[in-house]
């Protein structure tokens, strides 16, 4: 069977750690290397004030290009963008030398890049809409990857679950094995992504995300490998597959879920996600300022300005996944209120299945692991 795909998922690349070669490729990238420090001196705060462009180094298509219009605008500056499109791809241009002046490194990279002392200090203090994120009580205030936020500012929050067709398929019973469910057989999908994929199976065992212990690792290959007679394909791009009619149940991404229900599809009601109870793995972006920036304090205004409310709205209407700008979150309650586990509290973020930076030798025994499962 085959199918047409109009729209790029807004996601399919975001997966931090997803290629089957990635770590081998990329030793240095993918890893702390033991020549690297791990507590580097953090350099000072710019202050918040044009002193350049912006050079700009995000996914593509991630924010709503009136909202860049708009930054441009009001302080007379250009923006000159770059896209990536994995992390070791951001991580490895920074290494090698490569000026930005602003960067959107997911959680576990920034703790990678804050121990090498590649991100600069943010002085919450020069940001005006500062309180928007780091309010009396917020979880950002002191996140497990960033101990105070010292060198990063919250930007986009998610979640990893079920999308299904209520059309095609019933009885999903709201954990990992509706993966299993006998109604979509060879229109499941899982995503090609080695956290996630081996992240969906440790949970289904009662195992920590990040597991790289031998028997669990050994546990985990044998169910996914059960999986494969029922399976489809193993792929990222969640959009597409749904969009297209060749997936009925997708692991999937929430805000891929919610870009597909609510800005693609002719009928809605026949779409919805789920986030297992045995447990779902939540993630975040983040911006960032490289130590060899250029242009600081022009990123300090430029993260400040996408702080405000009103551009995080924006922000939410483009692309579908939530902001923590704390006057920003009932826009997105709202966009999800007929898929409420597409929606992630603040309290959500307080949640262990996190998938963190783990040695050189865990990563290459879960590579290791998801390479057999593949070629199984």
């Amino acid at each position: 069977m085959t199918w047409t795909t109009p729209t790029t998922s807004r996601r399919t690349l975001l997966t931090g750690g997803l290629a089957l070669g990635a770590a081998a490729a990329l030793p240095g990238c993918a890893y702390i290397r033991d020549d690297v420090p791990v507590a580097a001196p953090l350099p000072k705060s710019a202050k918040a004030k044009i002193d350049g462009d912006l050079v700009y180094f995000n996914w593509a298509d991630y924010l709503d290009p009136k909202v860049l219009k708009g930054f441009q605008r009001e302080y007379g500056v250009s923006i000159i963008e770059s896209n990536f499109d994995s992390m070791e791809g951001m991580y490895a241009n920074i290494a090698a030398g490569n000026q930005y002046d602003v960067v959107f490194p997911i959680a576990k990279w920034v703790v990678k890049m804050r121990r090498e002392g590649k991100l600069r200090v943010i002085d919450h203090g020069q940001l005006k809409n500062a309180d928007q994120v780091f309010y009396s009580g917020s979880y950002f205030n002191d996140p497990w990857y960033d101990p105070r936020s010292r060198v990063s500012v919250p930007f986009t929050v998610y979640k990893t679950g079920i999308g299904w067709r209520t059309d095609k398929v019933s009885g999903m019973t709201g954990s990992w094995e509706d993966l299993w469910n006998p109604q979509g057989a060879r229109h499941i999908f899982t995503l090609d992504d080695q956290d996630e994929a081996l992240g969906m199976a440790a949970l289904r065992l009662g195992y920590d995300v990040n597991t790289a212990k031998a028997s669990h690792l050994t546990e985990m290959k044998k169910l996914l490998v059960s999986q494969k007679r029922l399976l489809r394909a193993y792929s990222s791009d969640d959009v597409n597959n749904m969009n297209g009619g060749g997936a009925w149940i997708h692991h999937m991404w929430s805000g891929d879920f919610m870009y597909l229900r609510q800005g693609l599809v002719n009928k809605p009601q026949n779409y919805d996600f789920e986030a297992p109870r045995e447990g779902t793995p939540i993630n975040s972006d983040a911006y960032a300022i490289p130590t060899n920036a250029q242009h600081p304090g022009t990123a300090m205004l430029f993260i400040d300005y996408l702080l405000r409310p009103e551009n995080a709205i924006r922000n939410i209407n483009y692309l579908y996944y939530p902001f923590p700008v704390r006057d920003a979150v009932a826009t997105f309650t709202e966009l999800a209120k007929e898929v409420p586990a597409c929606d992630i509290d603040v309290k959500d973020l307080e949640n262990p299945d996190v998938f963190r930076l783990l040695s050189t030798k865990e990563v290459q025994a879960r590579t290791a692991a998801w390479t057999e499962v593949k070629a199984s």
